[in-house]
């Protein structure tokens, strides 16, 4: 029998063993590659859980005091496309143990191309019912190096891939007139709204990334315009280069939905064209003065071709490496009007993800403690039942002993 306090610490450690099965994006060029540890970890998963109901601090540009080793960027070929993992833990991607425990699916496993459950996938944890119901991830691009510098305006989206996340790899198409970098690189981010199926919170990550191939100098239209809901409707949707999407937040959310989508869901904000994102490379996003002229080069010596498939050729299980380093230079640090930052404070770089998982640990304990709560207010109603049936008999038992009792 379960005592109260292991039926407290059995519902605690599923809800703390839950986030190990959340997804990532995985690249040499991430923040918190290694967890929060400071050490290297081939099996780290900090970076997986999910964030809601944070305040601006926790959930911006995670675990910025974690970033790449030196050298390590995301290479950003214009015109072509760049490769990510999506994993659950480290160990399942192609940056540990020599993509080992890989697999063409998020946690290494493997699963029938037509996956589905009409409840919700949750192994991995997609939250979508089958990949056509896969809500949409994006990339966005700072033209900012010190990550300190970077807000939710001056953050462009870039790359959009539609339904996903899906399969383990996912190629994302990179603008053919995206310009270079300052020398120190850019900062880009990695983002995912589930539709959905399950907990309704967001996925925010930061990456170090670099322009290669770059052809044009127009700069990236800053500051940005917040996305906004515009399903089957076109003409009101948000053109141009456009914010990422915040959503579910205690502070800095930029997006608002109520009510239900067509499906006769409750909405959920996507990277799709509910929320008036097109599918590839987000060619708007360019506006005002030519900056100077710069040159960049890649290590990679190429790209994979560009695909306008969406989800189904860029997930294809491939033999490329994860990424690779390139070095750019340019004469100005950035390209456009830089907007004030959203606040000091709020920029003040975070242990990494050490103020957010303590947030999502006492949350899961409330919810377990309440959990174990309502399972004690069970307990008492089946008591108070049976005490109520016990009362009944004695009532009945004593009826059909005056009667036995006249019966003489």
């Amino acid at each position: 029998m379960f005592t109260k306090r292991t039926t407290y610490l059995a519902l605690l450690a599923a809800a703390l063993g839950g986030a190990n099965a959340h997804l990532a994006a995985w690249h040499e060029g991430m923040y918190c590659l290694n967890g929060n540890t400071g050490n290297q970890d081939l099996n780290s998963y900090d970076i997986v859980t999910p964030l809601y109901q944070l305040p601006f601090r926790d959930w911006w540009c995670t675990a910025t005091s974690s970033p790449p080793a030196a050298g390590k960027y995301i290479d950003l070929p214009a015109g072509g496309s760049f490769k990510i993992e999506i994993a659950s833990n480290r160990a399942k991607t192609e940056l540990s143990y020599g993509g080992r425990d890989t697999s063409e699916w998020p946690d290494g496993q493997s699963y029938p191309q037509d996956y589905h459950d009409a409840g919700c996938i949750t192994s991995p944890n997609m939250h979508a019912q089958d990949q056509s119901r896969a809500a949409g991830t994006a990339f966005a691009i700072s033209y900012h190096s010190d990550i300190k510098d970077v807000t939710p305006e001056n953050l462009v989206v870039f790359s959009v891939r539609y339904n996903t996340p899906w399969k383990r790899i996912i190629y994302y198409d990179v603008p053919a007139s995206l310009p270079s970098c300052p020398p120190d690189g850019c900062t880009c981010a990695w983002g995912w709204v589930p539709n959905g199926c399950g907990q309704p919170n967001m996925y925010h990550q930061a990456f170090k990334c670099r322009v290669s191939n770059a052809k044009s100098s127009v700069p990236v239209k800053v500051p940005a315009a917040a996305p906004k809901w515009c399903e089957g409707n076109e003409s009101a949707c948000v053109g141009g280069s456009k914010q990422m999407i915040y959503w579910n937040q205690k502070e800095g959310n930029n997006v608002v939905v109520d009510g239900r989508d067509r499906r006769g869901d409750f909405k959920s904000p996507g990277y799709n064209m509910g929320m008036g994102f097109r599918d590839g490379a987000q060619n708007d996003i360019f506006g005002g003065s030519p900056a100077p002229a710069s040159s960049s080069t890649s290590s990679s010596g190429g790209s994979k071709p560009t695909s306008t498939q969406g989800a189904k050729v860029n997930n294809a299980p491939t033999s490329t490496a994860a990424g690779s380093t390139s070095t750019s230079s340019s004469s100005s640090s950035s390209p456009a009007e830089t907007p004030k930052a959203f606040s000091e404070k709020a920029q003040r770089p975070q242990s990494c993800q050490r103020k957010r998982r303590r947030a999502a640990a006492e949350r899961r304990e409330m919810e377990a403690r309440e959990e174990v709560r309502r399972e004690e207010v069970k307990r008492e109603e089946v008591k108070r039942e049976e005490v109520k049936r016990e009362e009944v008999k004695r009532a009945i038992g004593g009826h059909h002993a005056v009667h036995a009792k006249r019966s003489f």
